[in-house]
C-alpha cells in the first residue's frame, strides 16, 4: 500500500512528428510486435499508433527492443483475438519528434471517464442485471497561470486553432509516465479575480485509453 502527491509533476504536450511509417503485420501477441520495414525508430521512442484495432488506434505508446523491421508496443497487451481480431491491427505509426511542458499549472482536474451501463429484466424475474457497457468520454482541466509568451501555451493555442490531436505526457514526480492522446482548448480569457492568480484554462479531451509506465 503506498500514497503518492502530485507536487512535481509536468505535463508536455507533443511539439512535433515524423512521417507516417506504414504498419504491415500486428500480432496477437503481449507486447504486440509490428512490422513496418526500415522504420528507423530507436528504443524508447514514443510513437502514435493509427491501427484497424479500436482499442489501439489512436494511443500514444513507447516502442522496445527495435529490429530492423519490426518494432515491440511496451506494455500494450494485443493477445485478444476478440478485441483484437486476426490480421486486422495493421495501419501506422508516428515517432513524436518533440515534446514541450506547459508550464505554470495552478490546478488539475479530471473529468468524465465514468463507467456506462444497460440494465434489463425478464418478465419471470424480480431483479434486474445491469451490464457494463462504454465508458463517458474523459478529459483533464487545466488552469495555468496566464503568460500567452510561454511555449507551452502558444502550443496549446496552436492545438486550439487547428484542432488536431496532441500526444500528451504526464511526467509524474514518482518518475512514473501516463501518455495521452487528445484534443486540445484554450480559452485564452484570464481569470480576473482580486488577489487571484490570473489564469487560462486548458482543457486535454482524450480520444482513447491511457498508457502507463512506471518510469
Amino acid at each position: 500500500m503506498s500514497v503518492s502527491l502530485p507536487n512535481g509533476s509536468t505535463i508536455s504536450l507533443a511539439s512535433g512528428y515524423g512521417s507516417a511509417l506504414p504498419v504491415s503485420a500486428a500480432t496477437n501477441a503481449n507486447p504486440c510486435v509490428m512490422t513496418s520495414t526500415a522504420h528507423g525508430l530507436s528504443n524508447g521512442d514514443y510513437v502514435e499508433v493509427t491501427s484497424g484495432w479500436s482499442r489501439l488506434n489512436g494511443r500514444i505508446l513507447r516502442v522496445a527492443n527495435v529490429a530492423t523491421n519490426t518494432i515491440e508496443l511496451e506494455g500494450y497487451d494485443s493477445s485478444s483475438t476478440s478485441t483484437h481480431p486476426a490480421a486486422s491491427g495493421t495501419g501506422s505509426v508516428r515517432k513524436v519528434s518533440g515534446w514541450t511542458q506547459l508550464s505554470q499549472i495552478l490546478s488539475s482536474q479530471t473529468s468524465g471517464g465514468d463507467q456506462n451501463f444497460t440494465e434489463y429484466q425478464f418478465l419471470e424475474s424480480d431483479i434486474k442485471v445491469r451490464i457494463p457497457t462504454s465508458k463517458a468520454p474523459s478529459g483533464l482541466d487545466l488552469q495555468v497561470a496566464d503568460d500567452s509568451t510561454l511555449a507551452g501555451y502558444v502550443l496549446a493555442n496552436a492545438a486550439n486553432e487547428d484542432r488536431l490531436v496532441r500526444a500528451c505526457k504526464v511526467l509524474l514526480a514518482s518518475g512514473a509516465i501516463i501518455l495521452y492522446s487528445s484534443y486540445v482548448s484554450l480559452n485564452p480569457t484570464p481569470s480576473l479575480t482580486v488577489d487571484q492568480v490570473m489564469a487560462v484554462q486548458v482543457t486535454l479531451s482524450h480520444v482513447n485509453s491511457p498508457i502507463r509506465y512506471s518510469s
